[in-house]
């Protein structure tokens, strides 16, 4: 009775330190930017959700909670403007290019010196259309930076290189956000 006493109590503890243990939200960091995104169309915009931006000491790190999105891997890149409208040219072009601040005019690795500094990790979306899983951008230090600029998500993949095909390959524009 006393050993069957000892591990329900033992049991119980364990399940309710693991009830009562924090689940991380970056928005508790005191330097973070939340930056709604919305699905590209030319009809009505849709929210599919946000990206929290939290700076850290070994760079920018993008926290997505979105859904509603194609599943599988896609381009995500900071764009040179703060404006997610269409031209003639398609939607989201009015983002500009990648944000090349050094002016490298090449697409490289998120840790590279020699691309872009808006190039990020590629997104990771899942089999439901959701994304979660966090990037790192060690090139963008801080939150300041980030501001008036806008953050892409693009059709496809990202090869991190300009062949076969221009700035990784990514394609269209499928999702962006404003970071204000």
């Amino acid at each position: 009775m006393k050993k069957l006493l000892v591990g329900t109590l033992g049991i119980g503890l364990i399940a309710s330190m693991a009830l009562s243990a924090d689940i991380y939200n970056p928005k508790n960091e005191k330097n973070h930017l939340v930056i709604p995104m919305n699905a590209l169309s030319q009809e009505d915009t849709k929210n599919v959700g946000e990206v929290v931006a939290v700076e850290t000491k070994y760079g920018v790190a993008f926290y997505p909670n979105l859904q509603g999105i194609a599943s599988g891997l896609h381009g995500f890149h900071i764009h040179e403007n703060p404006d997610c409208g269409a031209t003639e040219k398609g939607l989201g072009m009015k983002a500009g290019g990648h944000w090349d601040k050094y002016k490298t005019n090449a697409h490289s690795y998120p840790w590279s010196d020699t691309g872009h500094i808006g190039d990020l990790p590629a997104l990771y979306v899942d089999e439901k259309g959701n994304a979660t899983n966090p990037v790192l951008s060690p090139k963008i230090k801080t939150l300041a930076e980030l501001k008036n600029h806008s953050l892409m998500i693009h059709v496809g993949g990202d090869n991190h290189h300009d062949t076969p095909a221009a700035l990784g390959g990514g394609g269209a524009r499928m999702v962006c956000g404003v970071i204000k």
